[in-house]
């Protein structure tokens, strides 16, 4: 492990290691919000925590910089948390411990929670410097953004000061975002019944297992498994030729992660075993060649297992028949911006277990009609399954600004800083820019941020360079604000 207060800039990562001390899943940031708005009012700075727990910290300006434009820097506390099968870790109670490796800190076992804890973290090094000029600024620190954007939602219009905004909660350095997806999270729920298990039936648990994962904005045209769809899938080959009884399915762990493993209780007659093995066998070579260069890490595994009751097979038919039709992945390509995903959907956690079938579809789009649209597809989907279909947690996408003088602002600091032009991009990730524009209507915003891997999965890492480089522009960007009109 590393000492990452000892890192460099320390101004940055002495802030980054308090938040890998001091859990923050999402729903449960309240400990290091209060935490962190004592610290901050320790320092004589002014604190606001909202109707919807977001925290606030305004600090002035430093002399002579009085008139400049106030400016909002934006993260949110909370962290994805994921961790590997056998991975002892409880996000509530335990700290992230990374490790230094070839110039990045990774969480080896777990996320680390730079997205979006390096930005955060940046924030605060800004609210307690003593030697970067800047104007008015207020830090934003907002709750529950992966568990679907419920500070943004809830942040109340008028309470903001500031007339530009700096989200710092993009992972490729060098790169400047100006517009991102918005989305809507389908949840379906069905009752089934159950009947006895046949006489002379094995149970087996089957599981899917070794894929990467991912961030389900960013990573989803990456074309990596699904391990939810991936079991289905093989449920249903299975089924094809064997009185295949399902148990229980369990299957990802988070709405906006690409689903990593998955399990499978089953049954069917004992007279199959050696059939359903060598069906196994034969699946995960062929899932191997399909996902060559991607995702060959793919395994399938069976073991014992024990059980007295299987799903009434007229709602096993029904339910898996939905989750095998139910889309996943890239639904449309933008034809505005080149080479970014405009629609798309992820079926990230399945349940089914207990008398229930609970599953979380994620639709993203940078279009707000194509949002809706696919959203509807799948409530009709599952609605013919006989499925409740609730939308949960809407947001609007953020649209592109190519005009924004904040835009310009940073390209032109960007170049000055470090001699090289700087890229533009869309994200298909959802921001918490679109929300925030939206109660925010004149608010200038660009999102920038060091570059990240594996944000949402096991093995997360930043790199530790581009982190002093984001520190470096950050601070040249505040200083070179232009006066209030």
């Amino acid at each position: 492990m590393v000492n990452i207060a000892e890192l460099q800039p320390q101004a940055v990562w002495e802030h980054f290691q308090t938040l890998c001390e001091i859990p923050r899943p999402s729903k449960h940031e309240q400990q290091l919000r209060d935490y962190l708005k004592g610290w901050a009012e320790l320092r004589g700075l002014q604190t606001v925590v909202d109707g919807a727990g977001n925290l606030i910290v305004r600090k002035p300006a430093t002399p002579g910089y009085e008139n400049r434009v106030g400016v909002v820097l934006q993260g949110h506390l909370d962290m994805v948390c994921q961790a590997n099968a056998g991975t002892e870790h409880d996000f509530f109670k335990d700290p992230v411990r990374p490790v230094l490796r070839d110039g990045w800190l990774v969480a080896e076992n777990t996320t680390l929670g730079a997205d979006n804890g390096i930005g955060v973290a940046m924030g605060l090094a800004v609210l307690a410097s003593e030697d970067i000029p800047h104007g008015p600024v207020e830090v934003l620190m907002t709750l529950d953004e992966e568990a679907g954007m419920g500070g943004a939602l809830g942040l109340e219009a008028g309470l903001l000061q500031g007339s530009m905004m700096i989200n710092i909660d993009t992972e490729e350095w060098g790169e400047f975002y100006m517009g991102c997806a918005g989305g809507v999270d389908v949840n379906v729920t069905r009752d089934y019944q159950t009947t006895e298990l046949p006489a002379a039936y094995a149970v087996s648990a089957l599981s899917v297992r070794g894929l990467k994962g991912g961030h389900s904005g960013a990573d989803i045209h990456l074309g990596r498994g699904n391990a939810n769809k991936i079991l289905v899938r093989l449920l249903r080959e299975l089924q094809a030729d064997s009185d295949l009884r399902l148990i229980s399915f369990s299957g990802g762990t988070a709405r906006n992660a690409l689903a990593r493993e998955a399990q499978a209780v089953v049954a069917y007659p004992q007279q199959d075993a050696a059939n359903v093995a060598a069906r196994l066998d034969a699946f995960q070579s062929l899932l191997r060649f399909e996902l060559a260069g991607v995702d060959e890490g793919v395994t399938l595994e069976l073991a014992a297992a024990s059980a007295s009751q299987v799903l009434a097979i007229e709602d096993q038919q029904a339910i898996l028949a939905a989750l095998h039709a139910a889309p996943h992945g890239v639904k449309r390509m933008s034809q505005r911006v080149s080479g970014v995903v405009e629609t798309s959907n992820n079926l990230g956690v399945v349940r089914v277990e207990g008398g229930k079938v609970f599953a979380n579809l994620m639709v993203r789009s940078l279009l707000d009609s194509g949002t809706w649209m696919l959203a509807r597809e799948v409530e009709s989907l599952f609605g013919l399954a006989g499925f409740a279909v609730e939308m949960e947690g809407g947001y609007p996408g953020w649209a592109p600004n190519p005009q924004s003088p904040l835009l310009a602002l940073f390209q032109q600091v960007y170049e000055r800083e470090f001699a090289a032009k700087s890229g533009v991009q869309v994200i298909h990730a959802g921001l918490e820019c679109g929300i925030i524009g939206s109660k925010y209507p004149d608010m200038d915003m660009v999102s920038f941020g060091p570059t990240i891997r594996g944000a949402h999965a096991p093995g997360e890492r930043v790199e530790v360079e581009s982190v002093g480089k984001a520190w470096q522009l950050l601070k040249a960007v505040l200083a070179a604000m232009p006066e209030r009109r």
